[in-house]
């Protein structure tokens, strides 16, 4: 096994790995680090009697995007769905802005600022394209307005008045992205956001999750197309069997990337 791998490390090591380094930044006297915005650990999760989650541990900070790369079962999707209290039972931690939230319902959860695009993006077949839009509350200030959303997404403006369902599924994805973009979300989860999709809208989705960065917000994206997340990210995260096997810094993508082949397949 490759020594970058984590899964056999004492959990000391692999929660430094994990923060990208923060001990070294400190001592070498660099700039404070941004907050800490998301810091889960030793989360685990099932559905049913499916034990699929087996201590997953990391961290994202203030404007950071962070990825979970893994292959399909990995527990990718499940780690963001045990983050918001999606799966049966979870157990661990889960602390955003440093309140634990392991024990609280999903509204509450998605309250301190959650924003969640789930895989198959929840589109209402009998609401217009506004509708769907317009349709999830406010959960915190400075959510986008309705003219912001149509200046980012002009396509969504064009079909405003189409059924949702009427919409392509690039138009969907639009749509499902900007309903949580509207809603005032500090934290977005995303969950496999180009899969299926022609490669112009993959390329538009790529710019929007730029200008989302430079926003300032902080993003975590389940993400299947390596080469769609590996330029965006600060740090990935890879997952297997239910945890995190190994981390990855953008400065370390060259020299690791026979390790990312071998878990990866790509």
């Amino acid at each position: 096994m490759n020594a970058d791998v984590t899964s056999a490390a004492p959990p000391s090591q692999v929660a430094n790995a994990a923060t990208g380094g923060s001990a070294a930044h400190a001592v070498a006297g660099v700039g404070a680090l941004p907050r800490t915005l998301l810091k889960v650990a030793g989360l685990h999760a099932w559905y049913g009697e499916s034990h699929i989650l087996h201590g997953v541990d990391f961290e994202i900070r203030e404007g950071e995007l962070v990825t979970l790369l893994g292959r399909n079962g990995a527990g990718r999707t499940t780690t963001l769905k045990a983050i918001l209290g999606l799966t049966g039972k979870r157990t661990g931690s889960s602390q955003i802005e440093g309140v634990e939230t392991i024990h609280m319902p999903t509204n509450k959860i998605a309250r301190r600022g959650l924003g969640y695009c789930p895989e198959e993006r929840g589109i209402f077949s009998t609401l217009s394209c506004e509708e769907n839009l317009l349709l999830p509350p406010r959960i915190g200030a400075g959510g986008m307005s309705l003219e912001e959303i149509y200046d980012m997404f002009p396509n969504l403006k064009e079909r405003r008045n189409s059924p949702g369902t009427r919409l392509s599924g690039g138009e969907q994805q639009m749509l499902a992205l900007a309903r949580v973009l509207r809603s005032g979300a500090k934290i977005l989860l995303l969950d496999e956001i180009t899969e299926g999709l022609a490669p112009v809208i993959v390329q538009t989705l790529g710019r929007v999750i730029r200008a989302l960065k430079a926003k300032g917000l902080t993003i975590i994206l389940v993400e299947q197309n390596f080469r769609f997340a590996a330029p965006l990210a600060d740090r990935h995260y890879v997952v297997e069997h239910g945890r995190i096997v190994a981390v990855v810094n953008k400065d370390e993508l060259s020299e690791k990337a026979a390790m990312l082949r071998e878990f990866l397949g790509v």
